[in-house]
């Protein structure tokens, strides 16, 4: 069973920035992707953004060029930063991780963007 540790959620004024960061105890050797997931109230679960063992990168059209995704394969990590948030940012953020094992999530960060 993978784990998966999220940090980095809090409350930010618009326009402000945050920090996600997501711990994996899965192997880097069997680890596919590892991204981001966001649900708000009352909204089904979306994809953020996410980053392959390749390096390629992925994003949502409402988080282009505010939100970068990367990875630290030494510590197994996976990182968001995102910047000039909106309040439509508001939501729990989970952290996902695709192995050869299967598919895992952390429990979620919220993220709360509000003056």
């Amino acid at each position: 069973q993978v784990q998966l540790v999220e940090s980095g959620g809090g409350l930010v004024q618009p326009g402000g920035s945050l920090r996600l960061a997501c711990a994996s105890s899965a192997s880097i050797f069997s680890t596919n992707s590892m991204g981001w997931y966001r649900q708000a109230p009352g909204e089904q679960r979306e994809l953020v953004a996410v980053i392959f063992r390749s390096g390629n990168t992925n994003y949502a059209d409402s988080v282009k060029g505010r939100f970068t995704i990367s990875r630290d394969n030494a510590k197994k990590s996976v990182y968001l930063q995102m910047n000039s948030l909106k309040p439509e940012d508001t939501a729990v953020y989970y952290c996902n991780v695709w192995t050869t094992g299967g598919n895992f999530w952390g429990k979620g960060t919220l993220v709360t963007v509000s003056s």
